[in-house]
This record gives structure tokens, sequence and C-alpha cells, in this order.
């Protein structure tokens, strides 16, 4: 059976694997109402502790808040990227207040006055809990920063971002190797071995998720700051991307890698893979260099193609795979919310109709299964049956409104784009 009719027959529902306008009206229409009525509303009325003058460290599952216990910059890096992005989509008074919010809490909770930086994590009373350098929170700041420029014209906030990035290039460069060491010390004089709990590269050299987030934020940057020494960083990066971190044999990215990048194992994350689908070509198209253009887009294809064959039963990507199959079976809210982008990337790029089909039936499981409709927001995690893992919170380190906020900002722009392209 082919692929299509396989899709057709499995979600059933008279659900249409071609698009039409009025089904994208629709779908724009249900992003526009999740993000407004939702997942914003979810964040400007729950993350904020007023006592501190910065957000919450965790909300648990049903809504408890966590009053002591660490806090981390990634979460308030996301939040800022999140409600600038709002803002300038969608001027209000509300989404600029929470920016700002936002941007203090960086700049005076996070930010390393003796050595630049922002610390991986601090305590509830505002004390640095880690202050090693993990690249991957610092190119979140850059990401953030950006947002808040584009939204507010705020040049301090740029020149914090150029200076974030002048930092991982003085000191997080791997210039023997190439590519980026994971975490350097608190002054940046060395790398960082012993990274605290939820740091991310889990003890490797370098990892695939740090080098995808440096690109992203890269990229954001080098579209408000052209730069020629940060074109040449982010055509760089892209092409480790490419290169060596994408496997042409599997047509999935490679995880984590030793130091002069053999990879560590075989597993994959449909997640990253979908989320890199659509950054990496943006990320090539911001370069302006019609070759890199032309790879990513040969490279964006074959990732959204290779997760199609291991879509479950009910249209939802498992966390993790590899060759012997499943390596983590939990179904998390930032993995779907990236497989509908990255499937309609995709489908942009090729106009096959089993991409749209698995954007589409990715949503539906959005919506049966992770939007908490009791009481706001999304679960995080769900079991392969899609049940919801009550040990899970709603805020944390990682649970954010990045993800899912900007899958509904960038499906809407897709939906209206693909519309007006069928109306023409």
């Amino acid at each position: 059976m082919s692929l299509v009719p396989w899709l057709r027959t499995l979600f059933g529902q008279g659900q249409d694997v071609a698009p039409s306008a009025e089904g994208l009206a629709t779908l724009a229409a249900e992003m526009q109402r999740e993000l407004d009525g939702n997942i914003l509303p979810f964040w400007l009325k729950q993350a904020r502790n007023p006592k501190t003058g910065g957000f919450w460290g965790e909300i648990s599952f049903d809504g408890r808040k966590r009053l002591s216990g660490p806090r981390g910059a990634l979460l308030t890096a996301r939040i800022l990227w999140t409600f600038a992005a709002a803002q300038s989509r969608d001027p209000r008074p509300d989404h600029l207040a929470m920016a700002r919010y936002a941007y203090d809490d960086l700049t005076r909770h996070f930010t390393d006055p003796a050595h630049g930086g922002l610390h991986w994590s601090i305590g509830a009373k505002g004390d640095v809990l880690h202050g090693h350098k993990q690249v991957y929170v610092q190119v979140f700041g850059i990401y953030g920063l950006v947002e808040y420029h584009r939204a507010t014209a705020s040049t301090e906030a740029l020149e914090q971002a150029q200076a974030l990035y002048r930092l991982i290039e003085a000191h997080a460069a791997d210039r023997g190797n190439d590519g980026y060491h994971e975490a350097m010390t608190a002054d940046w004089s060395g790398t960082e071995e012993v990274l605290p709990d939820g740091g991310v590269a889990l003890g490797h050299a370098k990892s695939q998720n740090t080098t995808l987030h440096v690109m992203e934020a890269y990229a954001a940057l080098y579209e408000v700051w052209p730069d020629p020494a940060l074109k040449a960083a982010l055509i760089a990066v892209c092409r480790h991307l490419i290169d060596r971190i994408f496997d042409p044999a599997t047509g999935h990215l490679r995880l984590f890698f030793d130091a002069g990048w053999k990879p560590v194992h075989e597993h994959f994350s449909p997640g990253h893979d979908l989320e890199c689908a659509w950054l990496l070509r943006r990320a090539a198209q911001a370069t302006g260099e019609a070759a890199l253009i032309a790879q990513a887009r040969t490279v964006t294809i074959a990732l959204a193609r290779s997760n199609l064959q291991i879509i479950e039963g009910d249209g939802a990507l498992v966390y993790e795979a590899g060759p012997e199959g499943v390596v983590d079976p939990l179904k998390q809210w930032w993995v779907e919310a990236e497989a509908v982008v990255g499937y309609l990337e995709a489908y942009e790029l090729t106009g096959e109709a089993a991409f749209y089909a698995a954007a589409i039936n990715a949503w539906s499981f959005i919506k049966r299964r992770l939007i908490d409709r009791r009481r706001g927001e999304w679960f995080g995690d769900l079991t392969r049956a899609g049940r919801p893992v009550h040990a899970s919170p709603k805020l944390s380190f990682w649970k954010c409104p990045y993800h899912n906020g900007r899958m509904c900002m960038e499906v809407i722009d897709r939906a209206r784009r693909l519309g007006l392209r069928l109306n023409d």
C-alpha cells in the first residue's frame, strides 16, 4: 500500500490529504485561537512570580507552583522570544509587558556582570547555582534578544545579542575540530565537563541539539545585523549540520559526537529532525548562498521523508528511536509541535500530499491529546498510549511556550501563504 492511501485509511474522518483554501483558512483560524485563547493566556496569568521579579521555577501538572528551587535562563529566554514574537506580529499591551518583564529578568538575574554571558541557573532568592556558560543557553539568549530588538527597536538588546555571539566565537568555538564546545567554565577560560542535572549534551563533546540552535540564533542575528564574520560562522554551522550531523544513509540527524565528530551512537530524535527540517532551510536562505540553499532543501525533504515512515498509529511521533526501534516511547509536546511545521515545510517544497496529511494529523493528535482543556496550555509528556504523565510539569527549565507558540505563528503564516497560492 502506498503512503498516501495508508494515511487516508489510518486516520479516516474524511480528512483530505490535499489542502483546500477553505481547509487552510480553518487551520489558520484554529492556530490563532490556540495561540490567543490558550497558550499565551496561560503564561500571562501563571508564569510570573511578582515576589522575585522573575518566573516560577516550576508549575506542576495540576497547577501547583513550586515556591523554592532553581530557575533557568533558558526558560526566561524562550518566554522572551515568544512574547516578543507575538508583539511583532500582533502588538498588544500584554504582549509587550510580558516581553519587557522577561527581558528584565534575563538581564538583571542571569547576566554575569563579571565575565559576560548567561548563568545556567539561579536559586529562588537570585543566588547563582550554576554559573558555567552552557552554549545552548547563550544562543537562546541571542534568539530572545534579537526578537525583542525586532519588537521594540531596542539597540541595547541588539548589542547584548552581539556580545553573546562574540563571547561564543572567542571562547566556545572549537578551532581544532570545528563546531562548538558544549559548555565553558564560568569565566570562559576552559571547557566545563561536569554539567548539572538538566544539561544538554549528557557528557558528550558535541551535540546536534546545540549545533542546531547555534544555527537558529545566528540566522536570526544575521537577519538584523549582516556582519561578514557572522555570515561566515552561520555558513559554517549550516555545513556542520549538512555534512557531519545529517546521515544520508538513514535520513536522520545523529545526536552526539566526540570531539572529532565521531558519532557516539545511531539513535535519532524525530522532533529535532523535523525542527531542523525547516530551521536549516531558513538559515541557508538568510545567507543568500545559492548552493547552500539547494543543499538545505535536499536535507529538509530527506528529514521529513524519513520521519513519515515512523509515524505512530495515532499520528504522533515518539521521542527517540534507533536501528533497534523505539528507544524512548514518550510523546512530548514539543516534538509534536515541530512535526506540524516540519511536515508543512516539506509539503510547501514538494507538493506531496503525504507531507500535508502528516502535518494535519499531527495537529489532530495535539488537539485530541496534548491540549489541556481543563487547566490550560499543553501536557508536557504523554505515554505511548497517549495518556498524560502527571510527573511532567506545565512550566519548568524546559517546558515553555516557545515550541507550541512558534508552531501556531508559523502555521498561521504558512496556511495563509498556501491559501493564496491555491487562489492564484
